[in-house]
């Protein structure tokens, strides 16, 4: 039986060590025994099986010190009972009951936990590999000292995450130990079909990475391992790649089973089986006998049975609606920063560079990221001079990767610090859409983590940019709960808002219209100030229709207003658009009785269909005429300067406020 793993005599372990990691070991197998039995029976819903594979969680967990961060995935049970995580929470969490640590709001390991230091994974699998980025990136700018482990299956590795992610972590010398659990299948499809070379960790060479292979039924070679490794990127900050060889003897899930498996594939795992080959092991060496063995396994059943009927015994959670609104957001008191009385008088671009410099001041623990955002300054030159201010550190010349920098992003703020992500153009956004949507903002709702990043968003059409760098794509994301979305019109907004994005713990998404950058000038506080979001400003009161707009449209409707001086319109410029500021609008519809909503965004789908959707739910009776919206064709944005003239909601809004003033 020995035979079929080594366990070198050379590992020096005392047999205290051993018997631990034999107990710990065996505390994942017997909870998921259990589990089995519950999942027939109906009690609980779903479970992923990491039966046979105990000694990698077990192994990289003991290695680890405990304040260092792990991230493990849905088969990695050991990480979370090796780290003590009481047994009673984990079966309350995988029952929904209100003593797990998501409120019932997720299930299964898709929840983290700063008590002992375990980030959980999402669904979309990839993006946990950039928010280890992340976690490192804190600790070695806090000169920590401490390295940091994140798993993922060799299906996983076909994302484009995994290759972001291990991108940046090597150009950046980050302490990530990447976990890879070489598991032989991703749910059916075999490693034969998932990738072309002979081991997954062949692919740290292109990475300029170390990399090594363990045998992931090892317990020795695992622990020992990343034990020396752990010491040594603690000493010399580096990511490694670790390729875990292994297998997945059970189904994806219970319900897939194994049928696609052959059946000697499976016997050949089997009898790699990482417990009873060490077990024998230590009965060999006489360092573990039955008895032992057995008063081991009695106590561990005890506590799963006794900590089961605790989470039983729990009541069912009791839905409340405004606890279920009000975690979407983490709350935060707002830190009102008045306005200096001396200004000055500069450019939107100018207010943004401003408000960026004076938050990286007094935000010691904010770092800057983007593609060319270091010494060349960003594309838009707002983080000039930036690096010499503030060192290469805090403002991170990024690889073209915006997915594994929103989770990097999110990452530093998991381990206590801010971030600041430049999309170059919005456009480019798309390209981290996933973690934005699906960590960013339901991070909090999930398991009470806030996100503390803003990623800012130079937007909108009237440059000739064309369809890739002209889009204004706010809609995009004011339909996700969690996100907070900021599109300011003037400098003095911008700054302001800016400042208060920084300040506020959850994730903002700030536009920046790039036709205003250079165009528009005002006086502005050249203090620190603050505005609070979710706050729209009247800029004309007026008696015969309420004119909605925000960012760059505010100005088209100023313009149109300044030429018919015959319309009393109350101009509303929205400036934040999650969370929208409906009071405003409502007393101001239900004064003026008409109202247009102005959106450059092509009309179909964007946020003046909801704006126009909310006044006539909310303000039928006081209607004169029906609500109006403005916005541009329903087409891509073409670069030709008479197209894009065409294609803006701006042609036509003119003669739309005359219809409806004269309605």
């Amino acid at each position: 039986m020995l035979d079929n793993i080594d366990y070198n005599l050379n590992y020096n372990l005392d047999h205290s060590t051993l018997l631990n990691l034999y107990q710990s070991m065996l505390k994942p197998r017997l909870i998921e025994k259990k589990m089995l039995i519950l999942l027939r029976q109906g009690k609980i819903s779903k479970w992923f099986s990491g039966i046979g594979q105990e000694a990698i969680a077990v192994g990289v967990t003991k290695a680890l010190d405990t304040d260092e961060y792990i991230l493990p995935m849905h088969r990695n049970l050991g990480v979370f009972t090796t780290r003590d995580i009481p047994l009673h929470r984990l079966f309350s969490q995988w029952q929904g009951k209100m003593g797990g640590f998501t409120k019932g709001r997720d299930r299964s390991f898709h929840f983290g936990t700063q008590e002992y230091n375990i980030i959980g994974m999402i669904s979309h699998l990839g993006p946990q590999l950039g928010v280890a980025d992340g976690i490192a990136l804190a600790n070695k700018l806090q000169n920590k000292n401490k390295v940091c482990a994140v798993f993922t299956g060799e299906g996983g590795t076909s994302e484009g995450d995994f290759h972001e992610a291990l991108n940046v972590a090597s150009v950046w010398s980050l302490p990530v130990l990447f976990c890879v659990e070489n598991n032989g299948y991703g749910l059916s499809t075999p490693v034969s079909e998932q990738f072309n070379c002979k081991n997954i960790a062949d692919k740290g060479v292109g990475f300029g990475m170390e990399s090594h292979i363990i045998d992931g039924n090892n317990i020795l070679e695992v622990y020992s391992k990343i034990k020396e490794l752990a010491e040594s990127v603690r000493k010399e900050p580096r990511p490694i790649l670790i390729e875990f060889k292994t297998f997945r003897v059970r189904g994806h899930e219970e319900a897939s089973g194994t049928k696609y498996v052959p059946k000697e594939l499976l016997e050949f795992w089997e009898a790699k089986d990482p417990i009873i080959n060490f077990k024998n092991y230590l009965t060999e060496n006489e360092i573990l006998d039955d008895a032992l063995d057995n008063e081991y396994k009695a106590k561990i059943i005890e506590e799963i049975n006794e900590h089961l009927d605790l989470a039983f015994n729990e009541a069912d959670i009791i839905p409340d609606l405004e606890t279920e609104i009000k975690d979407v957001f983490k709350t935060s008191e707002f830190d009102e920063i008045k306005k200096s009385a001396s200004t000055k008088n500069i450019r939107f671009v100018d207010a943004i560079s401003q408000g960026l410099e004076q938050a990286m001041e007094k935000y010691k623990n904010l770092v800057i990221m983007g593609q060319d955002v270091a010494d060349y300054g960003g594309v838009f030159k707002i983080t000039d001079g930036f690096t010499d201010k503030f060192g290469k550190d805090r403002v991170r010349n990024t690889p073209i990767c915006e997915s594994a920098i929103v989770s990097a992003a999110y990452g530093l703020s998991i381990n206590g610090m801010k971030a600041v992500v430049e999309m170059q153009f919005s456009d480019f956004v798309s390209s981290g859409f996933n973690p934005i949507v699906n960590l960013l903002a339901k991070s909090h709702y999930r398991w009470s983590q806030n996100a503390d990043v803003v990623i800012r968003m130079p937007c909108g059409a009237g440059v000739g940019a064309g369809p890739f760098h002209s889009q204004t794509n706010e809609a995009w994301f004011t339909k996700t709960p969690g996100l907070k979305v900021v599109y300011p019109a003037f400098p003095e907004d911008a700054k302001g808002l800016l400042a208060s994005a920084i300040q506020d713990p959850n994730p903002v998404l700030f536009f920046e219209h790039k036709a205003l950058y250079r165009s528009v000038y005002q006086e502005v506080p050249t203090n620190n100030y603050t505005l609070e979001i979710g706050k729209a400003n009247i800029l004309k009161s007026g008696a015969d229709l309420t004119i909605i707009a925000y960012g760059a449209t505010v100005h088209w409707v100023l313009e149109v207003l300044e030429n018919h001086p015959e319309i009393s319109a109350e101009v509303i410029d929205l400036r934040t658009l999650q969370p929208l500021d409906t009071d405003t609008v409502y007393e101001s519809v239900r004064k003026t009785n008409k109202a247009i909503i102005v959106q450059e965004d092509s009309l179909f789908g964007g946020i003046a269909s909801d704006i126009s959707a909310l006044i006539t739910e909310n303000c039928f009776n006081s209607l004169d005429a029906p609500v109006k919206r403005v916005g541009s064709l329903d087409t891509p944005i073409p670069f030709q300067s008479d197209l894009e003239q065409q294609y803006l909601g701006k042609s036509i809004l003119t003669n739309v406020i005359l219809e409806i003033h004269n309605y």
